[in-house]
């Protein structure tokens, strides 16, 4: 449509179609770059945002359904450009999975990318001589990938990742681009990503099997009868990945991939529930299935991990509970004072640009001064004053067991062991065992093991008995006559009941595992568990090394009735 000759060829209802198509097209790239410009944090604000644009988006895809020919012969519509679109409504639905932690629109975003894989939209991208539309497609790629790994697609990432090799190798040939060094680190980030798992489950063909690790139905032992525990409710968590070297991918690293997992449900595909395309509304969501909502923070500096902190804490729910999980480089006092308060004992790493010597920060300063980039134990002081789950993964989480409960809140913090023994030691760049431990445990039993590939049938046997061993942790918690109230507050909630039951589990076989002699290397907990009920309960040994004994590494475990222990 060039010339106004040409112009008036064309029938008055097709070019009503291409302009109708047009300012659709212009309103959702409006509103789509309008999404980098919402707050990252609040709930309240960004929602109609989002219903406006899914709005646009769903329009937009089906009028380009309804009138392909025309479009295709009166605008020229390339088969590249339908990619672009249904590109963005996968990101779309991904990023509603962010903001509300919903699995489901993880589904969602999947079926799209999908279909522009298997329709081949992009395929006519590579004889066109314009780099920037082949960007589009490697970009499409990483988000597709990203999308496959939280939904657990591990033999579709190896294969999208193999494609992608391909894909930026023909881009690097063909245009001289400044940008190769930045997509090959992105294929050695994902490929890092898929071989972190330091266990295998191989079936009887040896294929790998893959499992969730995600809340599933029969997974969490039910609250008995009579049982009196707190009635609040996980509502929000604050996921902080600030570790150095460890594995990453678009802003996740391996132990914040993980713990994301393990406050979530199992996805069910919300397809076969509703044909609504957008957001559902409330009513519509599937029953019981809510998720705590979640902020993902990867390397924030402090200012930033304090104003998320902050909205969390303003928009939680009566009866609800905030979880904090960090896992950061640990920074240590540079010396002793008179008085030890809760700025006097280091904490952890928060971002900053300056430099990192051998793992710690470089403490250049007088011994009077504090560390100004650390979250300090004393920073979270304020948020007591509601109901408060910290868990800490560092090399200096006791800091954390200096926290006073100032307001009577319920108040419980889970701190990592801050040494490993060395031949474990090697494995943190994989991510950290005690983040393991409490995503799925039995990989990191296998671990600690020196197992590198089990038998499926084998780990179905060792899941069964674990179930098992869940049943009575639960019990020695809730039946214990000297444990603190603070974690029976928290055991109503099945996603912190499951962490907390999984916390005992870890500190009790790692306390009989024989490589793990210093106290350093257990984990420990503010306020304390009853030992003797818990974490040295002659019932919990037991079943360590009848777990053990299934394994055929009893050797490594202390056995109480034949040896000193």
């Amino acid at each position: 449509m060039t010339g106004a000759e040409v112009e008036d060829d064309i029938p008055l209802g097709e070019r009503k179609t291409v302009t109708d198509f047009c300012y659709l097209l212009d309103k959702s790239k409006q509103l789509f770059n309008g999404l980098r410009d919402l707050p990252q944090y609040g709930h309240k604000q960004w929602q109609s945002y989002f219903g406006r644009t899914f709005d646009v988006y769903t329009k937009l895809w089906k009028f380009q359904q309804q009138h392909r020919q025309v479009l295709d012969s009166r605008y020229g519509l390339k088969r590249w450009q339908i990619g672009e679109v249904a590109s963005k409504i996968g990101q779309l639905y991904y990023h509603y999975y962010l903001r509300t932690s919903e699995t489901s629109y993880l589904n969602e975003a999947f079926s799209f990318y999908s279909a522009i894989r298997q329709r081949s939209y992009y395929f006519q991208v590579n004889k066109e001589d314009r780099p920037e539309l082949v960007v589009k497609k490697l970009r499409y790629y990483a988000r597709y990938i990203v999308v496959c790994l939280l939904l657990n697609k591990m033999d579709l990432v190896k294969v999208l990742v193999k494609e992608l090799s391909e894909e930026i190798e023909d881009y690097t040939q063909r245009f001289n681009t400044e940008d190769q060094l930045e997509w090959n680190l992105v294929l050695q980030e994902v490929a890092a990503f898929v071989e972190a798992d330091p266990v295998m489950v191989v079936n009887d063909n040896n294929v790998v099997v893959v499992h969730s690790n995600r809340l599933q139905e029969g997974c969490v032992p039910p609250l008995e009868q009579g049982m009196v525990v707190g009635q609040l409710v996980l509502a929000d968590a604050l996921i902080i990945g600030n570790s150095n070297n460890q594995v990453k991918f678009s802003e996740l690293t391996i132990d914040m991939f993980r713990m994301l997992q393990a406050l979530e449900r199992e996805p069910v595909n919300l397809a076969t529930q509703t044909s609504k395309a957008g957001p559902l509304e409330p009513n519509e969501k599937p029953a019981k299935r809510e998720n705590p909502h979640k902020y993902l923070l990867y390397k924030p500096t402090f200012s930033q991990l304090f104003t998320f902190l902050s909205a969390s804490f303003k928009e939680l729910p009566a009866n609800s509970v905030l979880l904090v999980y960090l896992s950061a480089t640990g920074v240590f006092p540079a010396g002793r004072s008179d008085y030890e308060g809760p700025y006097d004992f280091g904490g952890v790493l928060t971002n900053t640009n300056r430099d990192v010597v051998n793992g710690e920060t470089a403490q250049k300063k007088s011994q009077a001064q504090k560390e100004m980039h650390c979250l300090h134990p004393g920073d979270l002081f304020p948020f007591t004053r509601k109901p408060l789950f910290v868990i800490v993964d560092s090399t200096n989480s006791t800091a954390f067991k200096n926290f006073n409960n100032l307001f009577g809140q319920p108040l419980v913090c889970l701190m990592s062991p801050t040494s490993y023994p060395k031949s474990v030691q090697d494995q943190t760049q994989r991510g950290s065992l005690f983040t393991l431990f409490l995503y799925c445990p039995l990989l990191a039993f296998f671990s600690v093991c020196g197992l590198s590939s089990v038998r499926r049938g084998l780990w179905e046997r060792a899941q069964e008995l674990l179930r098992k061993v869940y049943r009575d942790i639960g019990q020695m918690i809730t039946r214990s006559r000297t444990m603190d109230q603070a974690f029976l507050q928290f055991y109503g909630d099945e996603f912190l009941r499951l962490i907390l039951i999984r916390f005992v589990f870890c500190s009790a076989a790692l306390r009989m595992h024989k490589l793990f002699r210093e106290t350093r290397s257990f984990p420990e907990s503010y306020p304390e568990l009853p030992k003797q009920d818990t974490v040295e309960s002659s019932v919990l040994q037991k079943h360590i090394l009848e777990l053990a004994a299934m394994l055929d590494v009893q050797n490594l475990f202390w056995d109480d009735s034949l040896e000193g222990y």
